[in-house]
């Protein structure tokens, strides 16, 4: 395994392999990888010749009172996970050379993102499109790897890439979870163990509303929400929800009448335990 950080030269080792028939598997992460990460890793090295982990912390997907300096970084223990898991180059730019101070091109998939946690964090999105598309234009992998506790992040990378005409494979793996439910997030350490006892409960609550939207054709969504608040907050007295929403999975709209609806539904929320903001999800599919 190498350690790549010249754009050019990941970019003309990519170009060799395409040329010589290889496929590129490429899982976009921003370090500090955990289980849910190595689990895309080795899916992509299941399903290609070469494997690439990006690490890089995107400076322009963080709002300006976000974590972007105390965010977890840790490159020797990434490195040996990788290794170990198979991966053949760790592509680890500077972000001088990814945005330099000239730099003025933005991708932005319009009302996909200023919804939902576009909403709270207005420009995140621009961000983490911005620099997916600059990496899959380095990178031109065959497959790319995003997991599924990122749910709206993967739908705006679909349709970017589909509107972009990027003829790469988008693959989503599940959400991989701690044995109590939470969500594996580089995140999570910041909670202390209390914090993380409740927030598991976060998962309980997704798994209590898609139990309910299951079982009743005429339930609404604000019962839903309504029901899945009550929970978590006797549960998990110190959490502060941001936003619980149920929407479909392709275009993020809102659900009014999830008992009849067909399709994949996607219930998302967004909550706080002090400073530490997280995210998680489950999908609903009705026939």
């Amino acid at each position: 395994m190498k350690v790549i950080k010249e754009i050019t030269a990941i970019q003309n080792i990519c170009l060799y392999f395409k040329r010589v028939g290889k496929t590129i598997g490429f899982v976009p992460t921003m370090g500090f990888l955990h289980e849910g990460h190595i689990s895309l890793i080795l899916k992509a090295r299941d399903e290609n010749d070469i494997v690439i982990v990006s690490i890089f912390v995107n400076p322009i997907q963080f709002l300006p009172n976000e974590d972007f300096e105390k965010y977890p970084r840790d490159f020797l223990r990434d490195y040996h996970l990788c290794k170990s898991s198979g991966v053949d180059y760790i592509f680890s730019p500077e972000p001088k050379d990814v945005f330099p101070d000239d730099y003025k091109t933005f991708i932005e998939v319009k009302n996909l993102s200023d919804i939902l946690e576009g909403k709270y964090r207005p420009g995140h999105f621009r961000g983490v499109t911005t620099v997916v598309a600059k990496f899959m234009n380095i990178i031109m992998p065959d497959r790319m790897y995003l997991g599924q506790k990122d749910a709206q992040q993967a739908v705006i990378l679909k349709k970017m890439s589909k509107d972009l005409n990027y003829p790469t494979e988008i693959r989503i793996g599940k959400t991989i979870r701690e044995e109590s439910g939470l969500a594996l997030s580089s995140r999570n350490v910041y909670l202390s163990d209390e914090e993380k006892i409740e927030a598991s409960a976060l998962y309980k609550a997704l798994e209590l509303g898609a139990e309910l939207i299951r079982e009743s054709h005429s339930i609404s969504s604000d019962e839903v929400i309504n029901k899945m608040k009550a929970f978590i907050k006797e549960k998990a007295p110190n959490c502060d929800i941001q936003y619980i929403s149920i929407t479909d999975n392709e275009n993020l709209n809102e659900i009014t009448n999830p008992g009849i609806f067909k399709g994949e539904i996607l219930i998302s929320l967004a909550a706080f335990f002090r400073k530490t903001r997280l995210i998680d999800n489950i999908i609903v599919t009705k026939t």
